[in-house]
């Protein structure tokens, strides 16, 4: 290979280099102290660092340009029979393909590795790692590659047991190279940091580990927001591929400028840079492989280098490892529009006013953890990613879209005695559209203080009413993803105590034949407590105590007094408005079951609780205005 002694003389005579291109490597930071909290977590733990640090060095990192390209090149100058390095290759590509100082130094040294728009040559099938020479391949990587024992077991693996989920990592990477990789080297760092995301979470989004890290970049919650990641009721942009790859370049930027090694600073993502800086200083060397020889990092820690290095070997050259071009069903690229929401909006509408699905714009928009968009304005818009070439037919037809065809969105905050059904009566919507706008299939049990999205009905019904078909399409679509509502007398109230239900004194008597019980509710009684206790339905409860949803509160009073009968026989008919009305004759003069009108009832509301349709009832009540109902009216409500 030619020496590189020519590239002196071609850069005396060179222009100046780009003011804007970032330096290979950060400049050198003081280490920060150690922090005695720092424990062996996934992505590393919080530490003190300054949010804003990155941003204050941005003038310096400008003014060092050409000196980081001097020393990038100097080594290699002074050794005429040295390889072209990472740090080479490194500066090479970040002159760009037209600058006149990179074709000097391409024509200087004749390297035809460096250039990226000729097709490297092809490696032959590596058939025995032991007499693997991984400087044949060292100048592809701008990060350091080299072959150690437990890296060849990596490869091993992902060869052998690890193959298949390798080839879902290969086939995802190629929806996310082409944006990571940019950002990662807009920032300093080598674009070959990109496969330290691949062995985190396999390049997914949805990624969540036992230690609560979550997105493709593995955040755990205290450093997603140290570098910049919202997260709330609303959002975990953790889990958002562009957000989190800026805020993971800007960690490990700040860890190499502490340990002074990418090995180093990869450990130090994994376990935290304050436990790699104290081996440093125990064992007095900054050698990753001895380090890792000695006592002292996690075992995870210790495979997590061997194992991004492995897999940057493997995913640049899969068919030199043993891996066909039929193994992988490669992805497209990441492209999308976007558009800024001033409003919450509902996926399902984002999605028919954009002519895409509903997962299009999931998958698109990771961050979001309900089934619509957070609060927003005019002040502060919610900026949306759509599906590449719909942003038009969005904007044309959400423009049109009346605000009674949506809905709106309340926060409810879960207090004791709360059930799924409860909170669905009180805001006029349904469970399962409450389900499904908190992506949960099924939920018996409300925590305490925990928050929920309500889909929440815009305007008052009218007889055309297009609000009731909003709804009833978002009932109708967390139906046909699964989602199921348990029966109210199977829900167990929020905050109910674990241990003996119900264990009030009661009394026994016999009333007109039949058997009663008198039970004296005590600290800690819930309706569904007492009706489990003596094998009856909640709603029987409330029947017999003549009680209203909003009524049983009051009723669980210690001291009060709740009537239970507790047989198979029919219960005493009591007529209250909002309450089922059993055995009577229906308006058609057929036998079913009737539902006395609650003030602030709607047909909606009825057909969704007894799950019939609005057209049911209408025909079974010969009734053609629904606007109009009178509190009290009977209604049939099972099929004559």
């Amino acid at each position: 290979m030619q020496s590189f002694s020519l590239l002196l003389l071609v850069l005396s005579a060179a222009p100046q280099p780009p003011s804007d291109s970032p330096p290979q490597t950060p400049p050198a930071a003081e280490a920060r102290p150690a922090d005695p909290e720092d424990k062996p977590v996934l992505a590393g733990p919080a530490q003190d660092v300054d949010p804003s640090a990155a941003e204050d060095t941005e003038g310096l990192e400008d003014e060092s340009l050409e000196l980081e390209e001097m020393r990038a090149l100097e080594g290699a100058t002074l050794d005429p029979g040295a390889r072209p390095d990472a740090e080479v290759l490194q500066s090479l590509r970040r002159l760009g393909v037209a600058n006149p100082l990179r074709l000097r130094m391409l024509d200087a040294l004749e390297e035809p590795t460096f250039r990226e728009d000729e097709a490297s040559a092809e490696m032959p099938r590596i058939t025995d790692l032991s007499t693997f020479d991984v400087a044949l391949v060292q100048a592809r990587y701008d990060i350091p590659v080299e072959m150690q024992p437990l890296v060849a077991q990596y490869i091993q693996f992902f060869q052998g047991p690890g193959r298949k989920w390798f080839r879902k990592w290969v086939s995802r990477s190629t929806r996310y190279l082409p944006t990571m990789q940019p950002i990662l080297e807009s920032l300093g760092l080598p674009r070959d940091t990109v496969y330290l995301a691949m062995i985190e979470s396999g390049f997914s989004p949805s990624a969540y580990s036992w230690a609560h890290a979550a997105g493709p970049w593995q955040f755990i919650a205290s450093t997603g927001r140290q570098y910049g990641l919202h997260q709330d009721f609303w959002v975990d942009e953790r889990k958002d591929p562009i957000k989190a790859t800026y805020a993971a370049a800007r960690y490990l930027k700040d860890l190499y400028s502490e340990l002074g090694h990418w090995y180093l600073a990869w450990a130090g993502y994994n376990t935290g840079s304050g436990r790699v800086r104290r081996l440093m200083e125990r064992h007095g060397t900054s050698d990753f492989w001895t380090i890792s020889a000695e006592k002292g990092l996690a075992t995870e820690t210790k495979h997590y280098v061997p194992k991004l290095i492995a897999a940057a070997l493997i995913a640049k050259h899969p068919a030199a490892f043993g891996f066909a071009e039929d193994e992988f069903v490669y992805e497209p690229p990441l492209a999308f529009d976007e558009v800024k929401l001033t409003e919450a909006v509902d996926l399902d509408v984002v999605a028919r006013a954009a002519g895409a699905s509903v997962l299009e714009v999931q998958e698109l928009n990771p961050e979001l953890r309900r089934w619509c968009t957070p609060p927003a304005s005019a002040k502060n818009p919610y900026t949306l990613r759509l599906p590449q070439g719909t942003r038009q037919r969005f904007t044309e037809n959400f423009a049109q879209l009346a605000t009674k065809d949506r809905l709106a969105f309340r926060v409810h905050r879960v207090k004791r005695g709360d059930t799924l059904s409860q909170i669905a009566l009180n805001y006029g919507t349904a469970p399962e559209a409450i389900l499904q706008m908190n992506q949960l299939k099924s939920l018996r049990t409300l925590r305490v203080n925990s928050e929920l999205v309500i889909p929440v009905p815009v305007g008052r019904p009218t007889k055309e009413s297009t609000t009731e078909s909003a709804l009833a399409r978002k009932v109708a679509q967390a139906r046909r993803s699964g989602v199921t509502v348990p029966r109210p007398e199977d829900e167990v109230p929020a905050g109910t105590p674990r241990g003996p239900v119900a264990v009030g004194p009661i009394k026994t008597e016999v009333i007109g034949g039949r058997k009663r019980i008198t039970y004296g509710v005590q600290s800690g009684d819930s309706l569904w407590a007492i009706a489990q206790r003596f094998q009856v339905a909640v709603d029987d409860v409330r029947k017999w105590n003549n009680l209203t949803v909003r009524a049983s509160k009051r009723a669980l009073k210690v001291g009060s007094v709740l009537y239970v009968w507790p047989s198979n026989a029919p219960a005493p008919v009591v007529e209250r408005a909002g309450t089922v009305v059993a055995a009577q004759k229906a308006p058609t003069g057929r036998p079913g079951t009737v539902h006395s009108l609650a003030a602030g009832e709607s047909v909606w509301s009825v057909a969704q609780r007894y799950g019939i349709t609005v057209e049911d009832i209408k025909r079974w009540n010969h009734i053609t205005d629904t606007s109009r109902l009178p509190t009290g009216l009977k209604l049939t409500v099972s099929a004559p």
